[in-house]
């Protein structure tokens, strides 16, 4: 099959994307409706979505969706159902949390995995069935270079992204021969309002951690000056779904391929710095 026959085919497809009313979300649902794609695009408050819906009402259905609401999900997802199905599942819907791991609650933990694990976990699981009955699909999991390299402060959010990619990287290959595709997308810093609506701070800061306060105050602060374009980010994201073999890790961005080297070549360096140590615990051969 030719490329271009691959990108008409997914331009005819559903499209499920959560958290649609911003940021990549929306960004991507914008480029679907340009290919000539059909959204079903959700978010907490659906009335965000009404510009979505004026670019192509006929191929646009807005719904509401918390993706902390099992109840609400399956309504989502019958509505989805009615709109012909899903063809492409896109779990992008979360928000960041920056606090230090002494100084973050339990209940701010519980959330950030909730809202950054559990829920696509839950979607991914509702969707496939229909999936595999219909032998394709594409599950998109929005990740971050948080996802590969955890930095100070940001320890949860980190933790949730780590643990996407870790059940993408399984889904893959548990679902490759029912043919459905899964791809990791490891963003950058992109202009949206990520580093201001969607970032959430320790509500009780450690005073002993006061430089995690600094960097806090420093994310917040660099909204709206990201190196990423999202527009170009959406597009990137479904030209390698189009690619005759799509990665199952797309970095987006300069600033993120420049991170994402920086943490392998660490690691890689670091592990043959032990190796001999690290082969030492093999039972002697002699």
């Amino acid at each position: 099959m030719l490329e271009e026959d691959v990108a008409m085919e997914w331009g005819e497809k559903n499209w499920f994307i959560t958290g649609a009313s911003s940021g990549f979300g929306k960004a991507i649902a914008t480029a679907i409706l340009a290919r000539g794609g059909r959204v079903i695009a959700t978010a907490r408050n659906p009335d965000a979505l009404d510009d979505l819906k004026a670019i192509a009402p006929d191929r646009v259905m807005a719904v509401p969706l918390d993706i902390r609401d099992p109840v609400g999900m399956a309504e989502a997802l019958d509505q989805a159902k009615a709109f012909g199905g899903i063809d492409v599942l896109v779990n992008n819907a979360g928000y960041g949390f920056l606090g230090g791991v002494e100084e973050s609650s339990v209940e701010e933990i519980a959330a950030q995995m909730d809202v950054n694990f559990f829920g696509p976990l839950r979607l991914i699981r509702a969707a496939l069935p229909d999936m595999r009955a219909r032998g394709s699909g594409f599950i998109v999991n929005i990740s971050s270079i948080a996802g590969v390299r955890s930095f100070a402060g940001s320890a949860f959010y980190s933790t949730s992204k780590f643990a996407l990619e870790a059940l993408s990287e399984a889904l893959a290959g548990e679902v490759d021969r029912f043919g459905i595709g899964v791809m990791i997308v490891e963003p950058g810093y992109f202009r949206t309002d990520f580093s201001g609506r969607s970032l959430m701070h320790a509500t009780a800061p450690h005073p002993d951690y006061d430089f995690l306060a600094r960097r806090r105050a420093a994310a917040s602060a660099a909204s709206g000056t990201q190196i990423g374009d999202p527009r170009r980010g959406a597009n990137a994201i479904i030209d390698a779904m189009n690619a005759p073999t799509p990665p199952t890790r797309l970095v987006l961005g300069s600033d993120a391929y420049a991170i994402v080297k920086d943490a392998l070549d660490a690691r890689h360096m670091e592990l043959e710095d032990w190796r001999t140590l690290s082969e030492s615990t093999d039972f002697a051969t002699d």
